[in-house]
């Protein structure tokens, strides 16, 4: 006889607000009843009279005949159902979907020869675009013995933000932490300069501070094929305070290609007055490692954290398209 394990308070739910001697009383009607079986433990509720806290419920029995009939006989011979054989149970929950991958294997498998992504595959086969991505979806492929490959899918993502001078290789880009420098100097390149600090850079990008990590994440998949010349070269840029040293660090241990601070940017940020500069935000985390600092000479170094350290930060506004 088919069972399944249960607690207490969801038996109790439909007797939830009644006074408690009440709910002894159902519970002793389920019991005898033959509905539930309490399974052998002390454990208790505590309460007087006590109920057992763990029980087994007692499903009814279930002719699965029509079900082995089904595997048997509608599946196609690329799907291996031997797993729905022996969980029976498990194939009446799934049945729905595993029947429209079925019929779309059988009928429409050569869909599968276009790559195509993981949402619009998931709408051909069950007609929900994000059912795929679900754990859900992900058993009933594998119960039904396909793997994820066999579905040819490719993976999108967002797409970033960014202005290309031309499409050359190797070529230097540039990552930008905001949005007012990354259209300023967008704006400095469609006048016709060919040089960013003297640097020529091709292509710009616009990294959304923090979202830089989880913008650029897919670098391979978002970006342009000339992008992913390994000859390029990748500076960063943001600004010069110590959240922002961190969105540099945090990025480049997630990006998979090298990537520099814009020196030149930076030298040219600090010439500031401190008198003039804005007051960080209290409570920054200052554990930044010598990974940013490496790249500048001793002089910029000394200048910078003594930035840093007065309490103070340059914002990349402190530039304008008449600086770039």
């Amino acid at each position: 006889m088919p069972k399944k394990k249960v607690d207490l308070d969801r038996l109790l739910k439909p007797v939830k607000n009644k006074p408690y001697i009440e709910q002894y009383d159902y519970m002793l009607s389920l019991i005898e009843s033959g509905e539930i079986v309490p399974m052998k433990s002390k454990q208790n509720n505590g309460k007087n009279p006590a109920l057992p806290l763990r029980y087994w419920k007692i499903l009814p029995d279930v002719d699965y005949t029509p079900y082995i009939e089904e595997l048997q006989t509608a599946y196609s011979i690329y799907l291996h159902v031997s797993y729905y054989f022996d969980h029976l149970d498990i194939y009446g929950k799934e049945r729905e979907d595993a029947l429209m991958l079925n019929a779309f294997i059988k009928n429409k498998r050569d869909l599968l020869k276009t790559p195509v992504s993981y949402n619009e595959r998931s709408f051909q086969i069950f007609h929900r675009e994000k059912y795929l991505k679900s754990g859900a979806g992900m058993r009933v492929l594998t119960h039904c013995g396909v793997s994820i490959e066999s579905l040819n899918m490719v993976k999108t993502a967002e797409p970033f933000a960014y202005y290309s001078v031309d499409r050359s290789t190797p070529q230097k880009m540039l990552i930008i932490e905001n949005k007012d420098p990354f259209c300023g100097m967008r704006e400095h390149l469609l006048k016709g300069h060919t040089t960013l600090f003297g640097e020529d850079i091709k292509t710009l990008i616009y990294g959304a501070g923090k979202r830089v990590i989880s913008q650029l994440s897919d670098f391979d998949v978002s970006s342009e094929p000339y992008m992913r010349d390994e000859h390029n070269t990748i500076y960063y840029y943001g600004d010069l305070d110590y959240e922002g040293i961190h969105i540099y660090e945090d990025f480049i241990k997630m990006f998979d290609r090298p990537v520099q601070p814009f020196v030149k940017a930076y030298q040219a940020l600090i010439r500031c007055a401190l008198e003039d500069l804005p007051f960080s935000k209290e409570k920054q985390n200052k554990n930044i490692s010598d990974s940013f600092f490496s790249y500048f000479n001793e002089e910029d170094q000394k200048r910078m954290k003594m930035i840093l350290e007065s309490g103070r930060y340059v914002p990349q506004e402190y530039l304008t398209i008449s600086d770039y």
